[in-house]
């Protein structure tokens, strides 16, 4: 009988680990030695960081879509359709639409993030995100009709999704706003709910005497308790209240409930080694990108390296190897600090980041990259 691997979610990781064990494994897959399935709830793949330049006109949502099909190897069995359940001491997945239950030899859960604005009252019926198509969309509405106002940014949820995207949207709404001679009639705020304007101490320190040239009003220490929609306000849990024109807010992250449900972590989050991936409540279970509980960040490239890890390994236990590959904690990624310029940053559980000096070139490596990130998914770069 073929071993078979399961993979939840056709995100990043969940496709660059697909097409790698593709490739990996092309002689016990051809052989019918080993199944891989790869199962995701939406027929496309999407490519979220296309959001953040909707608001501003640079991008439209269909840009960061394709069909999933067209990215994953033919050689790999591809279900649309949700996970409702699963049982890791069975060894069998429940699924929304497709019969019965399908059994797996190896897991790996790369779910990904969803977004939880009810968390927060208020917050889903009056702030904006661009976390999401729609709610990019929806600001890109409002921005194109703000004239004057208080814009205010504030991060709510952490962990989230690209920790680094709430930053790039001041710098680039600050710079956007000067391009058509309004910055003056518009205030912007950024708020950050502990002592610094982000998680990572090295990025808030380079980032804070950006603010402040810019003129970008900081509130740390800020953990938003409610929003009132009609009053146009936000309230903060130690008692700060800030009036707004327009809120642009990274709602609070959270899972898959299928996690919580089959007791492999806490708000959908896989508790794992940071390591070598393996979930700590399970065997033969893994969690990469989003999913998984290492302390890096929720971020694409995250999920780009581990990805490979988590196949190597898998490959090595699938032939009887001890498995040996293990992740390093390595990040990188860009920062927009405007319009046309752009910072780099890349570090591990070892070395901390050092964000390069901004520049035009790092913009255009930036948007490089966007559009070549369908090779990306499809295992060729």
């Amino acid at each position: 009988m073929a071993e078979h691997v399961a993979i939840l979610g056709g995100g990043t990781g969940g496709t660059v680990l697909a097409n790698d064990l593709a490739d990996r494994l092309d002689a016990e897959i051809d052989a019918g030695d080993v199944e891989v399935t790869l199962i995701n709830d939406d027929p496309d793949h999407v490519y979220k960081p296309v959001w953040l330049y909707v608001p501003f006109g640079q991008r439209e949502p269909p840009d960061g879509r394709r069909p999933l099909r067209e990215l994953v190897d033919d050689r790999i069995d591809l279900t649309i359709d949700r996970v409702t359940g699963i049982d890791a001491d069975a060894k069998e997945l429940a699924l929304r639409d497709g019969p019965g239950s399908l059994a797996y030899d190896h897991l790996v859960v790369a779910t990904g993030s969803t977004l939880a604005p009810a968390e927060i009252p208020g917050l889903a019926e009056a702030g904006h995100d661009y976390y999401s198509e729609s709610g990019a969309l929806a600001l890109r509405d409002e921005l194109l009709s703000m004239t004057e106002g208080h814009l205010v940014l504030s991060v709510i949820g952490t962990p989230h999704m690209c920790p680094a995207a709430p930053l790039e949207f001041v710098f680039m709404a600050d710079d956007w706003l000067r391009e058509r001679g309004l910055r003056d009639e518009v205030d912007v705020t950024y708020t950050y709910p502990i002592n610094r304007v982000h998680g990572n101490p090295h990025i808030g320190e380079w980032a804070e005497p950006i603010m402040e040239e810019r003129d970008i009003d900081t509130e740390t220490f800020f953990n938003a308790e409610s929003v009132d929609p009609d009053a146009k306000t936000i309230t903060s849990m130690e008692g700060t209240e800030l009036d707004y024109d327009l809120l642009a807010a990274i709602p609070p992250h959270r899972g898959v409930d299928a996690v919580d449900e089959a007791g492999l972590g806490d708000r959908g989050w896989v508790d794992v080694d940071k390591h070598t991936l393996e979930a700590e409540r399970a065997d033969d279970v893994y969690a990469l990108g989003d999913a998984a509980t290492t302390g890096v960040p929720k971020a694409g490239s995250v999920a780009h390296y581990q990805a490979g890890v988590v196949a190597e390994r898998l490959a090595s236990e699938v032939r009887g190897r001890p498995a040996t590959a293990t992740y390093d904690g390595k990040t990188l990624c860009f920062i927009e600090t405007g319009m046309d310029a752009a910072s780099f940053v890349e570090f591990d559980y070892e070395n901390a980041p050092s964000p390069a000096p901004a520049s035009e070139k790092l913009h255009w490596s930036k948007l490089a990259y966007n559009e070549s990130y369908w090779l990306t998914a499809r295992g060729l770069l």
